[in-house]
């Protein structure tokens, strides 16, 4: 018996996704998406085209919207699929994912958004809902509650108005994503705070972030960047896919040491896919220097995204998306230094050095006197910002030390560097 999944794009009907009896999955686009003059594909590895994608074409992009490792373990097991079915998944939690995309059982309409104010979250309920979400992830199951969200993290999609807190059920597209403290390790909503903000604060494209706390629980909210109000003040869905599924690639084999995007491959999709590839690649090599500087060694191909828009005369625009889920992981002695993409040949953080930038520059077409001055612009910039968005946390503290450390080490080690070159 086949299971079958509609696609759509907000409320465009784009194809099937469909399962058959051997448990095989394919993906075709939708004969009137296809004539369609709007129509764009679903995503860089899967183009648009009126043959059908087989599982190993189309798993890339389909597995990468829905959770991993043991958030996707629970869900499955509550309600009692296989773990490895990605379309028992996405018919159970295919509602609100990633982009503009939402799955519904064929034959089945599609969801609008809810026509009647549902109630926030009381304080009390909101800590209940933090203190029980890794028993319940994504809240699968629940009445009228369908959302996806890719990673390994525990958080939750809301819609956040007015400061208030609401579930969204239905149709109803999130506007933020919840994340709250991960156990064993200590203040990471305060770093994650700290290092999206810093972000923002010396220009780069960010999503915007908050910190609270409920009942002594930290939360972060990160508004969402593939959301968008129309012009008849409706919140609208926008289209993105991270690179591991623009590139086809699994998301478990993430890292490059298992066969992830590398760096030259990320460069490379940007002058393939963006509309301004020079905007894309300048962003891109921005956010390798940032997250290096800050100390995020996990930074792999599922933290870098494409963001599909239209602009006012309706042309579709690719362009690099904002930035998420940076963190300083350097802050935790028990994580690895090993780096996820290696930097101009090199994996361990701890041995980067100003010739590991310059071959990078060689391999991706880049002046390596301005990628040089690009890591002292933004190291300098850093420590001049720092101060401003560090907040009055123990970790958060913590967290700027060491970026402060490993900016001023930059700096040093350059300067000598290009002194004695």
């Amino acid at each position: 018996m086949a299971h079958n999944l509609d696609v759509y794009l907000n409320q465009e009907l784009v194809g099937v996704l469909s399962q058959d009896m051997h448990g095989n999955m394919a993906f075709q686009y939708a004969d009137d998406w296809l004539t369609n003059t709007d129509a764009f594909a679903l995503s860089q590895s899967v183009p648009l085209r009126q043959e059908p994608f087989n599982y190993r074409e189309c798993k890339g992009f389909f597995g990468g919207i829905l959770p991993e490792g043991d958030i996707r373990e629970i869900i499955a097991r509550k309600q009692g699929i296989s773990a490895k079915n990605d379309v028992a998944l996405l018919r159970i939690i295919g509602g609100d994912c990633a982009g503009a995309v939402t799955f519904v059982p064929s034959g089945e309409i599609l969801p609008i958004a809810s026509m009647h104010a549902p109630e926030a979250l009381t304080d009390e309920e909101l800590a209940g809902l933090l203190r029980s979400l890794p028993r319940r992830p994504l809240l699968a199951g629940e009445e009228e509650i369908r959302m996806s969200l890719a990673g390994a993290q525990s958080k939750l999609a809301v819609v956040v108005t007015y400061g208030r807190i609401y579930i969204p059920r239905g149709g109803t597209p999130s506007t933020h994503i919840l994340k709250p403290e991960i156990t064993g390790y200590s203040g990471i909503v305060a770093n994650e705070y700290l290092c999206m903000s810093l972000a923002k604060a010396i220009g780069l494209p960010t999503s915007s972030v908050s910190m609270h706390q409920v009942d002594g629980i930290y939360y972060l909210l990160v508004e969402r960047y593939d959301r968008t109000i129309t012009n008849t003040n409706c919140l609208q869905r926008l289209h993105q896919e991270d690179f591991c599924q623009a590139l086809g690639i699994l998301s478990e084999n993430k890292y490059e040491r298992e066969g992830g995007p590398t760096i030259a491959n990320s460069f490379k999709l940007i002058r393939d896919a963006c509309s301004i590839p020079v905007n894309g690649i300048a962003a891109l090599l921005d956010a390798i220097i940032y997250n290096y500087l800050i100390g995020n060694n996990d930074t792999h191909g599922k933290n870098f995204s494409l963001l599909y828009q239209r602009d006012s005369a309706q042309k579709l625009n690719t362009s690099f998306a904002p930035l998420y889920d940076l963190i300083c992981t350097a802050y935790y002695p028990e994580l690895s230094q090993r780096m996820a993409m290696k930097l101009g040949g090199e994996y361990d953080s701890a041995r980067i050095y100003p010739r590991h930038f310059e071959r990078l520059a060689n391999e991706n077409g880049l002046s390596k006197p301005g990628v040089r001055r690009r890591v002292q612009a933004l190291a300098a910039t850093i420590l001049s910002k720092l101060p401003d968005v560090t907040p009055e946390h123990p970790a958060g503290m913590g967290v700027a030390e060491t970026i402060r450390l490993r900016c001023n080490h930059t700096l040093e080690i350059f300067e000598k560097y290009y002194k004695t070159a």
